[in-house]
């Protein structure tokens, strides 16, 4: 059995996402974030993590483009961290995770908050994957084949 330290060169594209966000502390860094954190203190404070693994994921999240440093808003010498477009796109990743824990938990009802739609306050749909002509799919209805050649532009 091959032993892995990375999937970054790997084919498959779940793998690939693993690799920048594929820990638990990455995607509660980015839910936090989502939430408006920006600051060291404030992850670590509202974490609990340690120091040297916060370190080390905030790195790893501005490395793979997830976040961005910034000088801190208020003028102070410290830096906040903010979601980048990459970043941002992460938000249905962890709908989708809290709407599956909504479904599957053995305590459902110990989840203390619901997402809901901020304008009309509303709870928000389940998350449907759906065919280009609109036709709702499972799993079932699905299969991955390879993906068509690129065609590489004339030069010249």
């Amino acid at each position: 059995m091959v032993k892995r330290t990375s999937f970054e060169g790997d084919t498959c594209p779940i793998a690939r996402s693993l690799e920048a966000i594929g820990d638990w502390w990455s995607l509660l860094i980015i839910r936090e974030a989502l939430f408006g954190l920006r600051r060291f203190g404030e992850f670590q404070s509202k974490l609990g993590m340690a120091k040297n693994i916060l370190a080390a994921r905030l790195r790893a999240l501005v490395d793979h483009d997830i976040l961005e440093t910034a000088p801190a808003s208020d003028g102070s010498a410290y830096s906040e961290y903010l979601l980048t477009l990459k970043g941002r796109g992460t938000f249905p990743i962890l709908v989708a995770l809290r709407q599956w824990s909504e479904e599957f938990d053995d305590h459902p009802e110990q989840i203390a908050t619901i997402l809901v739609d901020r304008e009309k306050g509303r709870p928000v749909r389940k998350l449907e994957l759906r065919a280009e002509d609109g036709r709702l799919l499972s799993q079932a209805d699905t299969t991955v084949k390879p993906r068509p050649a690129l065609r590489r532009r004339a030069t010249g």
